[in-house]
């Protein structure tokens, strides 16, 4: 483990070090949400600003990785956008949080609905630079890459996109959920509504193809049909998941 965060490192120490700082903020804000009383919506204040801290952490490791591999790109363009944008975010998702406020759908003065549109506007161009590098590997050969690595590279980025996208799903609504007002359940920190349909759960699980399928392809299939597969059963997984919260119907009471 020591010898890939030190590989990322040398990747892309921009990334590194940012994605390195959205983690440990990530501990911090977990922590926060064992003492704090502060609550939204039924659950800890700090549960948003914990989850964005990780998954940015993370997205900033994962891309810090991948752009590695491609030649002739401005990285230090996308590593600054990357992390203008994305402090911004967290920023924002933590003040509102420690003040007990919601930072998303929160329309409720003239200066909330334009840092909340402003959220929506820094989300879309990172989704669109991701596109691009997802274009640039589509475009670009990669010799010293096993083409299974490759196409799990390229198939996760497309739906990272994709999923990324349907939060404009969430943010049309002001709600992330389907039958009710922003419901959650107790579920530790994901909170994913067990009564009715939770659009949250096809953005997380399509979101985080980027990681799972070049994961899955580089240790364990090794074979270029069998990643793309699992990039359409992983894609219909993601789908089917929208298809059930769009109904009402929550996905963890399918388990239940």
């Amino acid at each position: 483990m020591m010898e890939f965060i030190q590989e990322i490192k040398n990747r892309n120490e921009v990334l590194f070090y940012f994605g390195q700082v959205c983690l440990w903020f990530g501990v911090v804000f977990l922590l926060l949400s064992a003492i704090s009383s502060l609550k939204i919506y039924g659950i800890s204040a700090w549960y948003k600003p914990f989850k964005f801290a990780i998954s940015l952490g993370v997205y900033s490791w994962t891309m810090a990785w991948y752009c590695h591999y491609l030649p002739n790109f401005n990285l230090s363009l996308f590593n600054w956008t990357v992390v203008v944008l994305w402090s911004f975010e967290l920023i924002y998702i933590t003040l509102q949080a420690s003040k007990g406020q919601l930072s998303h759908y929160n329309l409720s003065t003239p200066v909330y609905t334009i840092l909340y549109g402003l959220m929506a506007i820094a989300a879309t161009v990172v989704t669109l630079y991701t596109a691009y590098v997802g274009f640039l590997f589509f475009k670009n050969d990669f010799p010293m890459l096993p083409t299974y690595y490759l196409w799990a590279i390229r198939l996760g980025i497309v739906l990272f996109v994709i999923f990324s996208f349907e939060g404009f799903a969430m943010g049309s609504r002001l709600n992330h959920s389907v039958g009710a007002l922003n419901d959650n359940s107790n579920l530790w920190i994901i909170a994913w509504s067990k009564t009715v349909g939770d659009l949250r759960v096809a953005h997380f699980i399509g979101m985080h193809a980027l990681q799972i399928l070049p994961i899955l392809s580089f240790y364990f299939l090794k074979d270029t049909k069998l990643t793309i597969e699992l990039a359409l059963i992983y894609g219909l997984l993601s789908i089917s998941t929208l298809i059930q919260a769009l109904q009402g119907k929550s996905f963890l009471k399918s388990f239940s």
